[in-house]
């Protein structure tokens, strides 16, 4: 699986700012005003986090194996 370069920006900032600031956010608002679901919820986007984290690494050693590829191919 190949990302474009900005869906990859995007989807990292996502699961490496965006997605850990909203969970520390909700169970922070949660604890302090009693919200409902507040661990599920914070556990569910837990999850989502490392999963999109370990697609991204995924990608992201996918795309170094193909450079190391190409790089070969134009010295050889």
């Amino acid at each position: 699986m190949k990302l474009p370069n900005k869906v990859y920006d995007v989807l990292k900032w996502v699961a490496m700012v965006g997605l850990p600031a909203t969970t520390t956010l909700w169970l922070t608002l949660a604890s302090i005003w009693g919200f409902p679901y507040a661990e599920p919820i914070g556990a569910t986007l837990g999850a989502v986090t490392v999963f999109l984290g370990a697609l991204l690494g995924i990608s992201s050693i996918q795309y170094a194996k193909a450079q190391e590829v190409e790089a070969g191919e134009e010295d050889g």
